[in-house]
């Protein structure tokens, strides 16, 4: 797939089959995050791979919002060490770095065919406490992997029309040039 297309394809599921992701697919993609830039070059991120069924259903009670996640045969999270990384103009860049690297991630699983789903809404504390994560960590994404359900559900329906996933603003409206 040209990477336009793969940048057009990319939306979010809130819907998966049961079939289980391979493991080289997994593998390509946190490769693809591996190699993603970050602020001199400090690699601040870490990756949870949930494929547990039972650890995944206990995520997804952590909050209302996101019950939908136990579909998910794969969730990702994202975590940085901020002691791993930089600090600019009193801008701390661990979220910028892993998001980056989740943003890679996300991409190669769409050009596998995958779907996936940004999840910024979540209990960090719980989180970190149901998979043993280290105080001085931070999640800063999730995301479900998986095959998209064939049909789009009531959710995955609902959800588009109130978010409006599909509407973009136009470059005249996010560009300038030479000055704002």
């Amino acid at each position: 797939m040209e990477f336009i297309d793969v940048i057009k394809t990319r939306t979010s599921v809130r819907d998966y089959r049961d079939t289980p992701v391979e493991q080289e697919k997994i593998s390509y993609m946190l490769e693809c995050a591996r190699l993603a830039p970050s602020a001199a070059n400090k690699q601040c991120w870490r990756f949870i791979v949930i494929q547990d069924k039972e650890t995944i259903e206990q995520i997804a009670k952590t909050t209302i919002i996101n019950r939908w996640l136990k579909t998910a045969p794969v969730l990702i999270i994202a975590c940085a060490d901020p002691t791993e990384s930089t600090v600019n103009n009193t801008l701390e860049y661990y979220p910028v770095d892993v998001a980056i690297a989740f943003e890679h991630l996300i991409l190669a699983a769409t050009d596998l065919g995958l779907g996936t789903c940004w999840i910024a809404e979540f209990h960090e504390e719980k989180l970190k406490e149901l998979l043993e994560i280290p105080k001085r960590i931070r999640i800063v994404a999730i995301t479900p992997v998986g095959y998209a359900a064939e049909k789009q559900g009531i959710r995955e329906q609902l959800t588009k029309k109130i978010v409006k996933a599909k509407k973009r603003k136009t470059l005249d409206e996010i560009v300038h040039y030479d000055h704002w």
